[in-house]
């Protein structure tokens, strides 16, 4: 037992599965992660890039020691005892190298969810002169325009991680998140206090927006 647990790809990394359960009870409390929806990653080197990342059906309120998968640059786990990782991993690999980021959150909210389809045919949301962009990183005043690109759904995630990487190829773009059609948000941070506050903002900015929504239609 205790070879297996040395030779384990697990070992060392007490933090960050620490951080990683703390913030599925969070996100799962919110009502942003419920069932087995969501998955989350954090970097455990850029070069070569190795991330961890959620286990596939896992309940995110409740992500216990092993339930999580170390996997290399393309997706695949670095050893093969390991469970089968998220089937969005290579999202997460996308996100990490083109943005340097150490953590990428992915959530399921129900106002992600709705905005996505509602807004999907303008291939994205524009969020402006609310304070609250300002806990997005870099951002410094309310008056900044965000732009959240939608992608559609599909259960093609090579396909998927392309259309990605080709819009987080675009300097100007300067994302802090997106979004999937029905599904749900990605976003990332330097760390996991600033990911974790990326996705606090991001919902709070989708709720405004979708309780505006009903408000102009009860008008």
């Amino acid at each position: 037992m205790n070879q297996s647990i040395a030779t384990s790809p697990l070992v060392g990394l007490d933090n960050e599965i620490r951080e990683l359960r703390s913030i599925g009870k969070l996100f799962y409390q919110r009502g942003w992660s419920v069932g087995t929806s969501s998955n989350f990653s954090c970097v455990i080197s850029h070069s070569p890039l190795e991330i961890l990342v959620t286990a596939s059906g896992k309940d995110k309120g409740d992500l216990q020691n092993d339930d999580f998968v170390r996997v290399d640059r393309k997706g695949k786990p670095v050893s093969a005892e390991q469970p089968k990782s998220s089937a969005e991993t290579l999202l997460h690999v996308v996100a990490a190298e083109y943005t340097g980021a150490n953590v990428i959150l992915h959530t399921h909210s129900v106002w992600a969810t709705i905005l996505s389809n509602h807004y999907f045919d303008q291939g994205g949301i524009w969020i402006e002169g609310f304070e609250m962009l300002k806990g997005l990183d870099r951002v410094t005043t309310h008056e900044h325009r965000e732009w959240v690109p939608i992608f559609d759904n599909t259960q093609d995630i090579p396909h998927l991680a392309k259309q990605v990487s080709h819009v987080f190829e675009n300097p100007e773009m300067n994302l802090h998140g997106y979004l999937i059609r029905r599904h749900g948000l990605y976003t990332w941070g330097p760390d996991f206090q600033s990911a974790r506050r990326q996705v606090e903002i991001f919902e709070f900015l989708f709720e405004c927006l979708g309780r505006e929504l009903q408000l102009k239609a009860r008008a």
